[in-house]
């Protein structure tokens, strides 16, 4: 990937845009290739692709693009939940501070938003629902195909899905999610780029309004020249994402089961619904043992952290346990370890000594 994003940063530098030479044609193609492999995490349609800076932007313009439309509809009745990122709180925020109407969903003591608590709270007045694919503090995947199948045609639904696009297929590839974000590095691609895939349903796109004017680039949803060497590494991470599924899950799976496994001594807590949460994220508390001194103590052995890589250099106390009304001790403990099929073992006896010394 490495070597296709060089060369298009440095060979192969046209304008994506420009349709008089050669140059832009080379690029222009590379482009529409990687929107046919981004499509293909999801299964929908390559034009359907949107490349932004990354989920933040993507989130930003599915759920602000779309006020002017609801508005107009008069549909001005948001649906959301307590466990989302803060690149979804903030613009929902935004709306509620330009008069729409916000309803919050809270969670489980599991990490789970109860699906039928959702659905009870779209109106004829509900215009959108946006909500978590997988959860990036916890790892625990929503039942976003059950909520899908259930909605009605006025809904429009967005899924933030930068936690889990490109390792779990399936919740979003249901074709009544309107509205997909995600991001290039969450799958081993480049920093910096991002989609918004934005399905059709009866042949009609959401009606999205652009938060930036000046091109027509995307649409003329995000205006600006295409960085195409990031669209290129976008492209190959998001075809091998698909190739390589089953290894990267079983690996992944591996090395939850030898980490829990490593860690029993300290009677670990395990955050989040077993049964729900993606193979690459382990959210455990340890009775008195301190999250950041943890963190403090094990820096030269493992790169872990007490939340969202967004807001761990805060030391705000976590927005999603505390919605999953776990108690302030609990919380205080509560460590985020993350990896993928690439990682190697740490040396978990001396992380479990280290740890184990902390005890108050």
């Amino acid at each position: 990937m490495l070597e296709e994003i060089h060369r298009f940063l440095a060979v192969e530098y046209g304008n994506a845009s420009s349709r008089t030479h050669v140059y832009g044609a080379v690029a222009r193609g590379r482009v529409n290739v990687a929107r046919e492999e981004v499509a293909a995490l999801v299964g929908a349609q390559p034009d359907e692709v949107i490349f932004t800076s990354g989920a933040t932007e993507a989130n930003n313009l599915a759920i602000l693009g779309m006020a002017d439309a609801l508005g107009r509809d008069g549909r001005r009745h948001i649906v959301t939940s307590a466990l989302e990122h803060k690149a979804v709180l903030e613009p929902v925020a935004h709306l509620a501070s330009r008069g729409f109407a916000v309803t919050s969903i809270g969670a489980d003591e599991r990490g789970m938003v109860d699906a039928d608590e959702l659905l009870e709270a779209v109106t004829g007045n509900t215009g959108l629902i946006s909500l978590m694919h997988v959860n990036n503090e916890i790892g625990t995947v929503q039942r976003i195909a059950h909520i899908a199948d259930r909605l009605p045609p006025h809904v429009y639904l967005h899924v933030d899905a930068a936690q889990g696009l490109g390792k779990e297929f399936d919740e979003i590839s249901n074709p009544r999610v309107d509205l997909i974000s995600g991001s290039a590095h969450k799958m081993h691609g480049p920093k910096g780029i991002g989609v918004l895939i934005a399905r059709r349903r009866a042949f009609r796109r959401p009606p999205l309004t652009p938060l930036m004017v000046g091109g027509g680039q995307e649409r003329g949803l995000r205006p600006g020249t295409i960085p195409v060497h990031l669209v290129a590494g976008f492209g190959t991470a998001a075809r091998a994402a698909v190739q390589e599924r089953r290894a990267r899950i079983d690996r992944n799976r591996a090395f939850r089961d030898r980490a829990v496994s490593a860690l029993q001594p300290l009677a670990p807590k395990l955050n989040g619904d077993v049964s729900r949460v993606l193979p690459h994220i382990l959210n455990v508390s340890f009775d008195g043992i301190d999250a950041e001194a943890a963190i403090v103590a094990s820096k030269d052995l493992v790169a872990i952290s007490n939340g969202s890589a967004c807001s761990s250099h805060s030391y705000e106390r976590s927005h999603v346990l505390a919605a999953m009304q776990l108690d302030d001790d609990r919380i205080a403990g509560a460590l985020r370890i993350s990896w993928c099929h690439l990682t190697s073992d740490p040396d978990w006896s001396a992380l479990v000594t280290r740890f184990a010394g902390l005890r108050t």
